[in-house]
């Protein structure tokens, strides 16, 4: 059976004011130097008056012992967002999860204050079972903190492979896309969604594939770059590969790869004269 809980409620109502003070007080005690640049006082204030509306009313409705009930949703729907603005903002989760486990002492001395608690063992169950409760909103602001922080890596992972993949227009018809780094599966598809998008934006028969920046290649490099060009041959246009350097082809020779009827050559430069000489273009050597 749920024990009563009215007198937290209570001091959660009456004594506002107070424990207000007496939290932010505690929360810039242990704030480091970037929270409190951060976070100005109107904002920390605001989301200290919001949680303790939001903990009163799951107080009033809910059981301590189960934070999955609908009385205590807004809580956690509240600190979710507290957690991912603080991980965006640099936050760590240890900082994340302080700005829940710092409330526990203001509450704890209002609640003396309020009532003498030394020989009330039901306001000692009361305060136990809160103080437990703040505890696992306090872990869940880390798990938050965590997935937010995830999130964020793999959002800057994916930008990262699109930047690192740009089509370049060498010349109207001739695309180059030079690739840097290990070939991939994940990046082979970025790679080719990047380049057969560009093939059709702006209609170029030629497409040289670059892999001076690839260190090395295995079977499975070759399988994507063989599979870049299938892709590319199927929207009709024509590809080269470029910046096969003698060790590299003596890698492939190794492998037993066969490269088919793809033109090859060292360095871009090269694939370039032979892609503006399949348009009918030239460029005097020198």
């Amino acid at each position: 059976m749920a024990i009563s809980n009215n007198r937290i409620i209570q001091v959660l109502q009456s004594s506002q004011v107070q424990l207000l003070a007496d939290w932010i007080k505690a929360l810039r005690a242990t704030a480091t130097s970037q929270a409190a640049a951060v976070i100005g006082d109107a904002e920390l204030q605001a989301q200290c008056q919001e949680f303790i509306s939001l903990l009163s009313a799951a107080v009033a409705g809910g059981n301590f012992d189960n934070l999955v009930e609908e009385p205590w949703r807004p809580v956690k729907e509240f600190l979710a967002g507290v957690s991912r603005s603080r991980s965006r903002q640099g936050f760590s989760p240890s900082e994340t999860a302080m700005f829940v486990f710092s409330f526990k002492e203001p509450l704890f001395a209002n609640l003396r204050r309020a009532f003498d608690a030394h020989d009330d063992a039901q306001l000692l169950g009361e305060m136990w079972g809160c103080l437990r409760a703040l505890d696992k909103l306090g872990l869940y602001t880390t798990e938050i903190h965590q997935q937010a922080r995830e999130e964020l890596i793999r959002l800057q992972g994916e930008e990262m492979l699109e930047l690192s993949t740009p089509v370049i227009q060498l010349w109207d018809g001739i695309l180059a896309l030079p690739l840097i780094g290990t070939l991939d599966s994940s990046r082979t598809q970025i790679v080719m969604e990047a380049l057969l998008q560009q093939i059709v934006a702006t209609r170029s028969p030629i497409a040289i594939l670059d892999i001076t920046g690839v260190p090395t290649v295995d079977t499975l490099t070759a399988q994507h770059l063989l599979k870049t060009v299938a892709a590319t041959r199927l929207m009709g246009a024509e590809c080269i590969i470029s910046g096969i350097r003698p060790q590299i082809a003596q890698t492939i020779v190794h492998l037993g790869v066969s490269l088919g009827d793809i033109v090859t050559k060292a360095s871009l430069a090269d694939a370039f004269r032979i892609a503006l000489k399949k348009l009918g273009h030239s460029i005097p050597v020198s």
